[in-house]
């Protein structure tokens, strides 16, 4: 009888996560028909938060830019990661698709999918972002939740240069949240 190493036990889980979530991962827009289905997912992605988080419509209209994202796709087991795709509006007209990826190492196990959008509310955050060939999301991105999602229009100032609002998680794995992501412009 052959004894698994840590390493061939890590690989063999890491084989399982993707292969388990394949029909996760290709629902996400990879080898799909590209734009056409990213600029649906965006629309119903707005539609929902705008309906059920009314303050978040006003927060988009006075937003000099907004990055959605309809579908992330996270899973870890020892080592994770996260994928998913969306535009960039200005004005609500797409101006840029962009991919957002996320790696960790760590104690983590699990799989979930969440959406966000990322509300520029200066000209120069989302310059800053444009001109980026990769941006971080960082520290200076102030997080709206759900229960603020009926006022958080009214609340919003200058000093709150991006606001990332995460929603519609689904899965089991703990906390959504966007420290670590990558956003890197795509050709789809």
């Amino acid at each position: 009888m052959t004894e698994l190493s840590r390493r061939g036990f890590m690989a063999l889980g890491a084989v399982g996560l993707v292969s388990g979530c394949q029909n996760t991962v290709m629902g996400n827009g990879v080898g799909s028909n590209g734009a056409a289905q990213i600029d649906a997912r965006v629309r119903e992605t707005q539609m929902y938060l705008f309906n059920n988080f009314p303050g978040t419509k006003q927060l988009a209209s006075r937003a000099s830019g907004i990055l959605t994202m309809p579908l992330v796709t996270e899973a870890g087991f020892g080592f994770g990661g996260a994928y998913g795709r969306g535009v960039l509006q200005i004005a609500g007209t797409t101006v840029d698709y962009y991919s957002a990826t996320k790696a960790s190492i760590g104690f983590q196990i699990g799989a979930q999918q969440y959406a966000h959008m990322l509300f520029f509310t200066t000209d120069a955050a989302l310059q800053d972002f444009r001109r980026s060939p990769g941006w971080a999301a960082s520290a200076d991105i102030r997080y709206a939740t759900p229960d603020e999602g009926g006022s958080i229009g009214k609340e919003t100032t200058e000093l709150d240069p991006v606001i990332a609002f995460v929603f519609g998680q689904q899965g089991l794995m703990a906390g959504a949240t966007l420290s670590g992501v990558k956003y890197t412009r795509i050709i789809v």
